[in-house]
This record gives structure tokens, sequence and C-alpha cells, in this order.
């Protein structure tokens, strides 16, 4: 497993933070219960600012707890040749921006990038038709075409110790839907929540 890791330069100024990738488990493995895989909504009952209208991917899923990443609300964006010169990788060849997202309020200098299940490596986590690294080689092989079709850049996650989540779900601070390509990756970003909100099949 690698472990790559830079303090706020030029490149993540803009966030304020510096950045550490830890790469996942690899597997597919869902628990029948989980809510893995899908989009977790923020309902307008929601009282947690740094939660309101907030909509996010959830990663993981189980008796310990949940893990996932909120994929509404970018941060800033900066050179992807930088990025990788901070992260100690070749970025010869290489020009454009990378979008960067917060990912959530949850070790926020961790980095992830949630993407189309066209690219992985061995720190790659599939959850039904997403996929989750946090090697930072993933930002190498965008920047020369061979990465995945489409993807975000996180930093941080959301996370609930265990029942923690269903007991928020509970009380209708949030509402799961089911995960859909266009909603997490598609512009424009300002609609994604309601666009998510606007799958929810039952009443609050």
């Amino acid at each position: 497993m690698s472990h790559r890791s830079i303090r706020a330069t030029r490149v993540l100024r803009a966030v304020g933070i510096g950045l550490v990738f830890v790469g996942l488990m690899s597997g597919t493995a869902v628990e029948a219960a989980s809510l893995a895989g899908r989009l977790l909504v923020a309902t307008e009952q929601m009282p947690d600012p740094r939660f309101a209208e907030t909509v996010i991917y959830i990663i993981q899923h189980d008796q310990g707890g949940a893990m996932g990443l909120v994929i509404n609300k970018p941060l800033a964006t900066v050179p992807l040749t930088n990025l990788l010169d901070d992260l100690g990788l070749d970025g010869n060849g290489i020009s454009g921006d990378v979008p960067v997202h917060f990912g959530g309020p949850v070790e926020p200098r961790r980095g992830f990038v949630l993407h189309t299940p066209d690219y992985a490596d061995d720190g790659t986590l599939t959850i039904g038709g997403f996929a989750v690294t946090a090697q930072p080689e993933i930002l190498q092989a965008i920047g020369r075409g061979a990465g995945p079709k489409k993807f975000l850049f996180c930093l941080g996650y959301a996370g609930w110790a265990p029942g923690q989540l269903e007991a928020e779900m509970r009380t209708g601070h949030w509402v799961d839907v089911a995960a859909d390509v266009r909603i997490v990756f598609d512009e424009p970003v300002n609609t994604k929540w309601e666009r998510a909100l606007g799958r929810r099949t039952t009443a609050l």
C-alpha cells in the first residue's frame, strides 16, 4: 500500500490543507442491508449546516459504521502537474486542471477519487457501478488519458459510528436513493441535490 503526503503548498493553498493518499481495502462485497453504493441525500430537515443540501456517495456501511464521499461541494480547481509534482509523481507531458471537492469533514487531508469502474488498480474498491481509488497514481493515469472516463477528486470523507447513520435516517435527516452516474458526475454541480432528492420514492 503506497502512502505519500505533502504539506499545504501552492497546489492546495486554495483549500488551505495538505494531502494524504491512503489505500482502501479492495473488493466488492457488500452486506445485504448495506447502503454502500447508494446516494445519501440530506433532507430539508437536516440540522447540521455542514451537511445542508448535501449528497453523499456511500462507500462502506456495515456493523462498524458508515463512510461516504460528498459529491456536490466543489472547493477549487488546481493544476494537475503541480499536484503530481507535490506527490512525487512524474508530470511530464501532462496538462490541465483537476477540480477538488469537499469529500467530508473527517480527515480533510486524505484524498480519494470516486470514479467509473473502467479503471482499477490494486487499491481500487468497486461498489456496484462505481469505484473508489485512494492511490495517487490514478491522478497520473488521468493526466495521461489512461484513467477513468469520469471521476471526482475528493478531500476528506463523511463518517458515522455504528448505528449513528441509522438513527439520523429515522429522524428524517437523510434519505437514500439509487446512485446515478449522471447525478454523481455530471454538471451542473449546484443541481445535484435537487436532482438526487427528486429520486426519493416515499414520503419523509
